[in-house]
C-alpha cells in the first residue's frame, strides 16, 4: 500500500501509483484492471484484490464511494470535452473527484497537453472501436508486418508525447510482447495477450452482464441469468397485483388503517349527510 497525497491534496492511500506501475515494467501481468462506474462495482473490484479501475470522467466520485485505494483512470469521453480547456477543465475536475489518471484516444498535442501539467495520461492503441471506420471492422490491429511497424511507430510517438501508459487493444499477442519490451509505456493488455505489464478486462464481460462476450474476454459469471430472473421476478409480483386490484384481493384488512365505530359515526354526524 502506498501513501500519497492525492489531486484534492487529501493524504491517501493506494494499491499502486504511476511510480509503482513503471517500476513494474517488465513485469507481466503484474496488476489487474476492470472496468466500474458505481460505488457497488468499485467496491467489488477492491473485495476481489483488483489494483485498477477505469471510469467515465463523470463517474469518478461515484467510484470513489466504493473505493479510496483502487488505483482510479477517468476515460475522458470524445462528446463531454471537445476544446482543450474543455479537456483540461475535465481532467482537472476527474483528478480533483479522486482520478490517479485520465485515457484519452484523442491527439498527440492533446496528450502533450496534459503531461505538461504533470496529469498521467494513459493513450488507446490497437483497435480503437470508435475509430473502427478506419480499419473496417472489428478486428486485430497489427497482424500484419506494414501494420506492426506503423503500430510501433504510434507506441513511440505516444511515449514521445508525455503518456506514462498505453492501453493495447486487439494487438496480436506476440506483436504486443516485443513493443512492450521496447517501449517505457506501461502497457495495458485488452485481448493483446500476456506480454503485457496489465491485464484488462470489462466488468461486464468478466461477469457476464451481456449474451455476448467478446473473443478475447472470459466470463466467470452469470448475471445475465440473474438479471433474466429479476426480470421475472418483477412481472410476476406486478401481475399479482394488478390481478388483486381487480378482483377486490387488495387491499385487505392488514394493509388497511381502522378507527373506532364510535368515531366514525360521530364524524358522520358531525359533518351531515
Amino acid at each position: 500500500m502506498a501513501r500519497i497525497f492525492s489531486w484534492a491534496a487529501q493524504d491517501s492511500e493506494r494499491l499502486t501509483t504511476v511510480a509503482g506501475l513503471r517500476g513494474s515494467k517488465g513485469r507481466h501481468g503484474a496488476f489487474a484492471q476492470v472496468t466500474a462506474d458505481t460505488a457497488a462495482e468499485a467496491a467489488a473490484a477492491e473485495a476481489a484484490g483488483i489494483e485498477m479501475i477505469v471510469c467515465r470522467a463523470r463517474s469518478v466520485a461515484a467510484v470513489r464511494q466504493g473505493s479510496q485505494r483502487l488505483f482510479v483512470t477517468a476515460a475522458l469521453g470524445f462528446a463531454e470535452a471537445v476544446t482543450d480547456e474543455e479537456i483540461l477543465r475535465t481532467a482537472f475536475k476527474a483528478l480533483t473527484d479522486g482520478a490517479d489518471a485520465v485515457i484519452t484516444a484523442r491527439r498527440l498535442p492533446i496528450v502533450s497537453l496534459l503531461a505538461s501539467e504533470d496529469i498521467p495520461v494513459m493513450g488507446h492503441l490497437g483497435f480503437v472501436p470508435r475509430k473502427s471506420t478506419w480499419v473496417g471492422s472489428v478486428r486485430a490491429f497489427g497482424k500484419t508486418a506494414d501494420e506492426a511497424v506503423e503500430l510501433y511507430h504510434r507506441f513511440r510517438r505516444l511515449e514521445e508525447a508525455g503518456a506514462f501508459a498505453v492501453e493495447a487493444e486487439l494487438v496480436p499477442a506476440p506483436l504486443m510482447a516485443e513493443i512492450s519490451k521496447r517501449t517505457g509505456l506501461v502497457t495495458v493488455s485488452l485481448g493483446s495477450g500476456p506480454g503485457a505489464e496489465v491485464m484488462f478486462l470489462f466488468t461486464s464481460d468478466i461477469c457476464g452482464e451481456t449474451d455476448r462476450v467478446p473473443r478475447h474476454a472470459r466470463r466467470y459469471g452469470d448475471l445475465v441469468r440473474l438479471h433474466r430472473q429479476i426480470d421475472e421476478e418483477r412481472r410476476a409480483a406486478l401481475t399479482a397485483f394488478r390481478d388483486d386490484v381487480r378482483n377486490d384481493g387488495f387491499p385487505a384488512a392488514a394493509e388497511t388503517a381502522d378507527m373506532a365505530e364510535t368515531a366514525l359515526e360521530e364524524f358522520v354526524s358531525r359533518i351531515g349527510n
